[in-house]
């Protein structure tokens, strides 16, 4: 089963990074529910050991682009976000003091703060794109215009999986040209 769940997510991962066409330094927002995965409600069956599948495959493909990883944690830390120091520098994000464990802050960040390098959490970001995995309500974190991106994988497990990239906004009128 876990394999399966490492194939789907990197699958989802690099087509999402390709459609989405983030360059190097871009950050990809990951919000992801290992209850969902396993076929449970959010938040009442955390597995560790899947969301360190998940987080494998993503992370091999985010670092083959050069794109930051960032994972959001649960409702219980506000949904921060755990991110490579760099990232924070590079963003001018504040980090702040806290440390995700699976049942505070969630699995797949757990997973983050302990792979990373140099983690942080953040109160907040605005990724270039972003990957839900079972309904975590990745919107707060992604730029001010989002555009659904689909997929051919449209579950990763038992979860239910949406996509966005984002785009800058178009301000002007009907007389306005743009180049996107």
């Amino acid at each position: 089963m876990l394999d399966r769940i490492k194939e789907e997510a990197a699958k989802a991962a690099k087509e999402l990074l390709e459609a989405a066409e983030l360059k190097r330094g871009d950050i990809l927002v990951i919000g992801c529910s290992s209850s969902e995965i396993v076929g449970e409600k959010i938040g009442k069956g955390s597995s560790l050991e899947t969301a360190e599948a998940v987080f494998e495959a993503i992370y091999a493909e985010t670092e083959k682009k050069g794109v930051y990883l960032a994972a959001q944690c649960c409702e219980h830390l506000n949904r921060a976000i755990i991110i490579e120091s760099e990232c924070a520098e590079k963003y001018g994000l504040e980090p702040v003091c806290v440390v995700p464990f699976p049942k505070a802050g969630g699995s797949f960040a757990t997973t983050a703060y302990k792979t990373f390098k140099n983690p942080t959490a953040v109160e907040n970001i605005k990724a270039h794109a972003g990957l839900d995995i079972g309904g975590t309500l990745i919107g707060m974190h992604l730029r001010a215009v989002a555009v659904p991106v689909r997929l051919s994988v449209k579950k990763i497990g038992e979860a239910n999986i949406l996509c966005a990239r984002t785009r800058p906004k178009y301000i002007g009128g009907e007389r306005a040209h743009y180049s996107l």
